[in-house]
């Protein structure tokens, strides 16, 4: 990878990073709440589409750590670590879905989505075996999911418009669109 290149990955990272701490800052400040509609996650998740793996990993595994560091959203202990978990693999495996698998948006988003939740509850199952919490597994899962609803619809109709209006960007880096 040329210099220029990894300048711009960086800077987009950066980008995304901001946005993955101002966009649930946003929501919040005109009463919307996040854990429905996850705004957090609307960055990391098209960091999936225009970053290496690597990158779109740590977005996902730093933005919710800085934000719960800098603004207190998410609560640091338990949830910007289960978070940190869920969102890196959300980055991970979108990046990974569409280089590798050679999968399209829609596709991608979906195995990202089931992945990070399926990691989550493998988080939440280890903190509350070493740590004590009073935390189901299964029922953060479900109740994630339920009461995410809404962001997970927006997800799904947003993120895909997005890359698509993208398409001539992220062309030029193979995905395929």
């Amino acid at each position: 990878m040329n210099q220029n290149a990894k300048t711009k990955d960086l800077m987009l990272s950066g980008l995304l990073l901001a946005m993955g701490i101002l966009l649930p800052m946003f929501f919040h400040s005109v009463g919307i709440m996040g854990k429905v509609f996850l705004p957090m996650h609307i960055p990391v998740l098209i960091g999936g589409f225009v970053l290496s793996p690597y990158l779109a990993c740590i977005l996902g595994v730093i933005t919710p750590l800085i934000s719960g560091a800098l603004t207190g959203m998410p609560i640091m202990f338990p949830m910007a670590i289960i978070m940190a978990f869920e969102l890196g693999t959300y980055g991970l495996m979108t990046s990974l879905a569409v280089r590798k698998m050679r999968l399209s948006v829609i596709p991608s988003l979906i195995i990202a989505m089931i992945s990070g939740r399926v990691i989550a509850g493998v988080v939440v199952f280890f903190l509350a075996q070493f740590f004590g919490l009073k935390m189901n597994p299964i029922l953060f899962i479900k109740g994630g999911i339920l009461t995410g609803l809404p962001g997970i619809g927006v997800q799904l109709i947003l993120i895909p418009s997005i890359i698509y209006g993208l398409k001539g960007i992220i062309r030029k880096e193979g995905i395929r669109v």
